[in-house]
């Protein structure tokens, strides 16, 4: 009698310090690998005989579930829960874990990187130098003198914070789902959303989701020469208004960890080649560190080892539901 069967279609499941292939198969579980698209012709083979999924960022529809007859956990690695069909899940008797907190400080890390590549011009300034040009470009402003604008006051907001405090720069913060309270006590001024953009220099975006953030409205009130970061989700951008005020000048530059195109489709009209440098984007890596992914592995391999053994998984990383996650 064969043992249970895991498939993984999570890039980098197993590539930090963890071999957890090896570790699952020591426990007499056989570990089948996927394409992280999630592509439904491809996985349906697999998904015949799995009984437990650890799943990446692609998407897991009501066709992918109905191919897994004996499915009882998808394990998101991850935290972002978007691309699940949870009521699908909900309907079909199968569990949906994340991974809460795993990548906070990756990302968190990622995004002030992010930030001040943009604010300072780092791959303008290496394009130029590689070009045999040692023009020092427009002129960068200090961190500490601005002030930035965090949307989204989850982990990763709050991690995001954290890390400007020692640059020294006046941070303003907004989510509805933490009390006023709480971010001050983080250490960032609570204010209204509408706020952000006009007193802000610099906005970060942290929140959950694909509802849409950056408009034309929220362009319009946007002080002069703001610097947008994004390491959250494409979907909290429209891509196509943002180019026009970047064209125009009334946004400075963009850094983003994701567009639009990375699931497919036309090309983002962020990439133009006349934007070049004022886009500075990264391909989905924030979270792409050895401890992030031996904390994302790891949380996932643990619901999948409860559910399988009878249990449950850490009411923590159970989502039941579209309530908002902390991120």
């Amino acid at each position: 009698m064969t043992g249970p069967v895991v498939l993984v279609t999570a890039r980098s499941f197993g590539t930090g310090t963890r071999d957890l292939s090896a570790e699952l198969s020591a426990d007499g579980v056989r570990v089948l690998r996927g394409p992280a698209d999630h592509d439904v012709t491809a996985l349906a083979p697999l998904l015949a005989g799995a009984d437990a999924w650890i799943a990446g960022t692609g998407p897991v529809t009501d066709a992918h579930l109905a191919a897994a007859p004996r499915l009882r956990i998808v394990a998101r690695y991850g935290v972002g829960v978007d691309a699940v069909d949870l009521a699908a899940a909900g309907r079909r008797g199968v569990l949906v874990t994340n991974t809460p907190g795993a990548n906070s400080g990756a990302v968190a890390d990622h995004t002030v990187a992010l930030l001040l590549a943009a604010l300072r011009g780092v791959a303008a300034g290496d394009r130029r130098v590689r070009e045999g040009s040692w023009s020092v470009g427009e002129r960068a402003r200090e961190l500490g003198s601005l002030t930035v604008g965090v949307v989204g006051f989850g982990r990763i907001g709050r991690g995001v914070a954290a890390r400007l405090r020692g640059f020294g720069c006046r941070v303003l913060a907004t989510d509805p789902f933490v009390p006023a309270a709480d971010i001050a006590a983080a250490g960032a001024e609570p204010v209204a959303p509408e706020v952000i953009p006009v007193e802000a220099d610099v906005v970060t975006l942290h929140a959950p989701g694909d509802t849409l953030v950056v408009d034309e409205d929220w362009l319009a009130t946007a002080a002069p020469g703001l610097v947008l970061v994004n390491t959250a989700r494409a979907g909290l951008v429209d891509e196509a208004a943002l180019a026009r005020a970047l064209q125009d000048g009334r946004v400075a530059t963009y850094a983003a960890d994701t567009l639009s195109t990375e699931a497919g489709g036309a090309e983002s009209p962020l990439l133009v080649g006349s934007l070049a440098d004022r886009v500075t984007v990264t391909p989905h890596t924030a979270a792409q560190t050895v401890q992030a992914v031996d904390l994302m592995g790891l949380g996932a391999v643990a619901a999948v080892r409860a559910v399988l053994a009878g249990g449950e998984p850490d009411p923590a990383v159970v989502v039941v539901g579209r309530e908002r996650l902390l991120t």
